[in-house]
């Protein structure tokens, strides 16, 4: 009773956060008048010598919290699909997650939808649409999106990642987030190479799920995972599968959790959150990044490092899986903004000798 009535007043507050939410800060002007031809994304992006220098300086697994606030924030920077649980309120534990992505220094135009502005994505929109979209944003930002879900939206993170690798359909239509439609094409123009390329084939950087499986495979939306959930393919680099020591949502058990494998050359994590971690609010996480004690230790969590909380933290609530998934976000960024600029220099190089 006792933890029932706690989960219910996590979720109260967090609707009461939700509800004085700010507007929407979107990038939708730039891109409703952006166009797309060979070379432009580069060439429209203006990153000056001296960042450059510092963004290609930075250390991947050594990013620190003035690294994040004065290089990587004004530089090239990858968006963030968010995908929350199906159950009303879920949505805001996950919206608590992107207030704390915002705290800690990740650009809030990178995580909100262009269109209309949410923070996450429900794990009921068709898997194919989100996979179109995630192509949509790196034909437009020459940077690959990053995926976090959590609790079944978890499952369509991993979903996604098999509608990118072709296993439900030869083809996905791109998806354009401003019409909220597909267009009539299952192409994009690689921004990086110049090329046309499909959306199947398509690799992320990162991507992470936590709480995903249990009940939620009955659905019909989601029954067609069952047998692919803890497999991942090859269109996701690094991957990280979270698991509760007992989650009977997930039905996940102490030393039985669902393991993830990679069916090629992804990277997969597999890692195991302490018991007292609660599968509806493991990714309410937002008050952590207005804890300066929290934030320092959040910047230097390196994983498989002994990583005592701070004496003086006003609550370590679910901060193993914010400062795991932190880390990720960070080294991810680094390595495609400094993707994204080997790639402009190289096109202004060749451009000089033609």
């Amino acid at each position: 009773m006792k933890a029932a009535a706690l989960l219910v007043s996590m979720l109260l507050a967090l609707l009461v956060a939700g509800c004085a939410a700010t507007p929407p800060t979107t990038d939708r002007a730039r891109l409703e008048a952006q166009t797309i031809e060979k070379g432009s994304v580069l060439a429209q992006t203006d990153v000056d010598r001296a960042l450059q220098n510092r963004i290609f300086a930075l250390d991947p697994e050594r990013v620190s919290e003035s690294d994040v606030r004065t290089v990587l924030a004004a530089g090239p920077t990858p968006r963030i699909v968010n995908l929350h649980g199906g159950i009303y309120p879920v949505h805001l534990v996950m919206e608590s997650f992107a207030r704390f992505l915002i705290g800690m220094g990740y650009p809030e135009s990178r995580i909100r939808h262009p269109g209309d502005g949410r923070l996450s994505h429900s794990p009921y929109e068709n898997s194919a649409q989100i996979a179109g979209v995630i192509a949509w944003y790196y034909e437009r930002d020459g940077l690959r999106p990053l995926i976090v879900g959590h609790s079944q939206g978890g499952i369509q993170t991993v979903k996604v990642l098999h509608e990118l690798a072709g296993d439900y359909s030869e083809t996905v239509r791109v998806w354009n987030p401003l019409t909220e439609s597909a267009e009539n094409r299952t192409t994009i123009l690689d921004p990086l190479t110049g090329r046309e390329r499909p959306v199947v084939g398509l690799k992320v950087g990162y991507a992470s799920a936590v709480g995903a499986g249990g009940a939620a495979l009955l659905l019909p939306n989601q029954w067609s995972m069952a047998g692919r959930l803890r497999t991942i393919p090859d269109t996701v680099e690094d991957f990280t599968g979270y698991s509760l020591g007992v989650d009977l949502i997930a039905w996940d058990l102490p030393g039985v959790g669902g393991t993830y494998r990679s069916s090629g050359t992804a990277k997969v994590r597999n890692v195991e959150l302490p018991a007292s971690y609660s599968h509806v609010t493991v990714a309410a996480t937002g008050d952590l990044a207005e804890d300066p004690a929290m934030r320092e230790w959040l910047n230097a969590y390196v994983p498989g490092q002994n990583n005592g909380f701070p004496a003086n933290a006003v609550s370590v609530t679910n901060a193993l899986w914010a400062a795991d998934v932190w880390y990720s976000i960070k080294k991810h960024w680094v390595l495609e903004a400094q993707r994204f600029l080997r790639a402009k220099n190289a096109a202004a190089a060749a451009a000089k000798r033609q």
